[in-house]
Formats: C-alpha cells, sequence, structure tokens
C-alpha cells in the first residue's frame, strides 16, 4: 500500500499524463461548473483544494475577485501555474500544501472548493474541519465527490491490488449520506444535493454546505 510519503509522488508520476487526459462526461462537468458559478460572487475570495493540474481553477477564476489553488503535488502545480501564464490568468494562485493544511489565516475565504478529492484524503474529519475554520461566517464549501462505496463491488478488490502494484494512491469508501454526516457534524448546513453525471447512475455527489453565520453577499444565493 502506497504510504502517507508516497501519495505526493504518485501523483507527481502521473502529472503529465493527468494534463493531457480528457474529461469523460464532459456534460456532466459543464453542469457541476454552471452550478458552481451560481453560487460564487464576483467580489469572493476562493481556495480550491486538490487543484490538479488547474483546469477547473483557471474556468471559475473570471467569476471570481481571487482564486487560490493548491494541490499536495508539486508536479501538478507546476503544470497549473503553466496554464495559468499561457492564458494570461492573473487573479489564480497557484501552490503545494496539504489539503489538511491551512493555506491562509483562519475565516479568509467566501467559499472553499474541493472536487474529486474528498475520497482520497487520509484524514477526511481533519480537512473538513480546516475548510469550516478557513471559510467566513456564512461561507461556502463546495464539493463533487465519488461515492465508492455506491459503485461497483469489485472495486473494493481492484483498488488494493492496484495500490500494491504502485498504480493507485490511497482512498476512502462511503456513500452520500456518511459524507454529509461528517459536514453537518463539521457545523456545516447543507444547502444543496446533486447528481450531474450524463449516465443513468452517477455514484459523484455534488454538495454545497454553509457555515454558520454571516449574511451571503448579494451576488449569490
Amino acid at each position: 500500500m502506497l504510504r502517507r510519503t508516497d501519495d505526493a509522488g504518485f501523483w507527481d508520476r502521473i502529472a503529465p499524463k493527468y494534463a493531457n487526459d480528457t474529461i469523460r462526461d464532459m456534460a456532466g462537468y459543464e453542469r457541476t461548473l454552471d452550478q458552481t458559478r451560481q453560487w460564487l460572487g464576483r467580489s469572493d475570495t476562493v481556495l480550491e483544494l486538490g487543484c490538479g493540474t488547474g483546469t477547473t481553477a483557471l474556468r471559475l477564476a473570471p467569476h471570481v475577485h481571487q482564486l487560490l489553488a493548491t494541490d499536495l503535488s508539486s508536479g501538478m502545480v507546476a503544470i497549473a501555474r503553466e496554464k495559468a501564464a499561457a492564458q494570461q490568468c492573473t487573479n489564480a494562485q497557484f501552490m503545494t500544501a496539504m489539503p489538511e493544511t491551512p493555506a491562509s489565516p483562519k475565516g479568509n475565504f467566501d467559499a472553499v472548493l474541493a472536487f474529486n478529492l474528498l475520497h482520497l484524503v487520509r484524514d477526511r474529519a481533519a480537512m473538513v474541519g480546516q475548510v469550516h475554520e478557513s471559510l467566513k461566517p456564512g461561507g461556502l464549501f463546495i464539493s463533487k465527490t465519488p461515492c465508492l462505496a455506491e459503485m461497483n463491488p469489485l472495486i473494493r478488490l481492484a483498488v488494493p491490488v492496484a495500490q500494491w502494484l504502485g498504480k493507485a494512491p490511497h482512498v476512502a469508501f462511503f456513500n452520500a449520506v456518511a459524507l454529509e454526516d461528517e459536514m453537518v457534524s463539521a457545523g456545516f448546513t447543507i444547502l444543496e444535493r446533486g447528481r450531474h453525471g450524463s449516465g443513468r447512475k452517477d455514484a459523484r455527489i455534488f454538495l454545497v454546505a454553509r457555515k454558520a453565520g454571516g449574511q451571503p453577499s448579494e451576488s449569490r444565493p
């Protein structure tokens, strides 16, 4: 099995291929982007955790004031910075950081984003708690997560083999109900849940959760 110290190395190794991979369900991806934009405001300061090579961050950056995107893989972040420079995106910054590690002082962000990340985090409770602390009162936690416990049971057999071969990182198995419960326990209120996939069944849950306190800005719901 991959150790904690190996996770970043795994993503570093596959970063070039990851950057060139096509999105399998582009329509579903666009639905997620559209819905996310509905919750963001032009004056918002936003943090994205697990940004990968920056594709989503660069799509959302024009719709917010400032976007900080982090990833544990320096290889992924390097590619994201190259893409940002090529697109002349000046309000998105990319840095290497663990998702459980504070990216800035507490209460600094209007929204925190985590797409295709929560199932990969070793200490998910710590990360969700850190997200809560990172948000301003009334801030939003927007996520989309593959719930592997809702998928084919054979995945439970395949994943350990792939990890033993060094071809898969750490992954956690849980369902959407368990994930929502964790967010509520951390102090969030669920505002929206959805499934944006184009197929008949989508194991990826899209959640919008709000931290208590404060007032939503005029530019968001």
